[in-house]
Order: structure tokens, then C-alpha cells, then sequence
């Protein structure tokens, strides 16, 4: 009885792996590019060290061919950081029309001192923000 148990698991588990694998429905990223962030939610502007917080930003996708791809996340010295969203860009058919997209940072600063994020809005532009994290 528990061979035929391990044979019929086995043959579930095969059946449900190759099920998976013939899913025909995606699209393949054709480019990435930034895209600008049009606003950033800080719950707390002052925090303790070694604590974590969700910063929160929202950037307009002109369709739903497009999509957060990812952040480029840099120290310019110990307290500063620059932040730039990056978005995909899909080959398929979809559905046209803005739509806002929420992604998220989590902040865990590892010593004391105010911290300076700049989120890139497009161009030259820049959405400061600061957090003041305490011991």
C-alpha cells in the first residue's frame, strides 16, 4: 500500500510539473528603462538604529505592458542615497491606459545621523526625502 501511495505522489507531482511548464500565456521583457517616481510615502521620519522601515514609492506605467523591474539603490556617502525605479517592458498584447504601480524599500540604517534618500522624478529632477535615525 505505501508503494502504491509513493507511485501515485510521484506521478501527481510529475503531472502538475509539466502542467506548469507547457504555460504558454507570458510575455517575453523586450527593454528595460527608468521610469520616473512620481511620489514616496516615509511613515516615520525619525527612527531608531538597526530598526526597519517600508519606504513606499508610486510610479504611472502608461500600460499594463509595462511594470517594476526593479530599483537602483546608491550610496553616494554614509548618509546619502540616490534611487532610481526602472521598469520592463513586454513584447505581448495588453490592455492600454495609465495605471500607478506601489513598490517598496525597506530601511534599516546601521548608525545614527540624518539620512538624505533622492528618488529620481524624470530629468533633472529629484524627490527628497530625509530620516533622522537616532540611537
Amino acid at each position: 500500500m505505501k508503494k502504491f501511495l509513493n507511485i501515485g505522489f510521484s506521478a501527481l507531482l510529475l503531472g502538475l510539473v509539466s502542467i506548469s511548464c507547457n504555460d504558454d500565456d507570458y510575455q517575453t521583457i523586450e527593454s528595460i528603462d527608468k521610469i520616473k517616481i512620481d511620489s514616496v510615502r516615509i511613515v516615520n521620519d525619525t527612527m531608531d538604529v538597526f530598526a526597519i522601515q517600508t519606504i513606499k514609492t508610486y510610479s504611472t506605467y502608461p500600460s499594463h505592458c509595462e511594470g517594476f523591474y526593479g530599483y537602483d539603490y546608491i550610496y553616494k556617502d554614509n548618509l546619502e542615497r540616490t534611487v532610481t525605479a526602472y521598469k520592463y517592458i513586454t513584447d505581448g498584447p495588453c490592455e492600454q491606459g495609465n495605471y500607478v504601480g506601489a513598490n517598496q524599500i525597506k530601511f534599516n540604517p546601521q548608525k545614527e545621523g540624518t539620512y538624505t534618500f533622492k528618488f529620481w522624478n524624470g530629468g533633472n529632477s529629484w524627490i527628497t526625502k530625509t530620516i533622522v535615525v537616532k540611537q
